[in-house]
């Protein structure tokens, strides 16, 4: 008999998991960024938004929580879709520093090269936390 163990990645293919394994830490250090360097973080909010360090610490925690409950097979599509919201949530943020590149020590290149990126990611999370796979096997043989 085999046991289901909801905490394993041992249902998804390896390709699935290395996916799991990339966004799980991108958005988990990049959590640990909004409390470590909240400052900086601050800098990118658009002027428009108010209370910045509040949307960094609430955007931080909630990338914190959803990298963890990726990691939890029962909560991984919603974790999924947190984060896919989320990563559309900061678009803002990518425009902004492209639009006051002065205000900020990163090469335009990087900027520009943000963009593109985001859109990868937003494939990886939807490619590797959107469509389940099947289920272990629990049956005795």
């Amino acid at each position: 008999m085999s046991v289901d163990r909801p905490w394993t990645a041992a249902h998804l293919s390896t390709a699935k998991r290395f996916g799991v394994g990339f966004v799980f830490l991108w958005f988990f250090v990049g959590g640990i960024a909004h409390f470590v360097a909240t400052d900086a973080e601050m800098r990118i909010v658009p002027p428009y938004i108010p209370w910045p360090r509040a949307a960094v610490l609430w955007s931080g925690g909630f990338e914190l929580l959803c990298a963890v409950a990726l990691l939890w097979r029962p909560t991984r599509r919603a974790a999924g879709a947190g984060l896919f919201l989320l990563t559309l949530a900061v678009t803002p943020a990518h425009i902004y520093m492209l639009q006051r590149p002065e205000l900020f020590p990163v090469p335009i290149w990087a900027l520009w090269l943000r963009l593109p990126i985001q859109v990868a990611l937003l494939g990886l999370i939807v490619w590797c936390t959107a469509s389940p796979e099947p289920p272990a096997q629990s049956r005795l043989r």
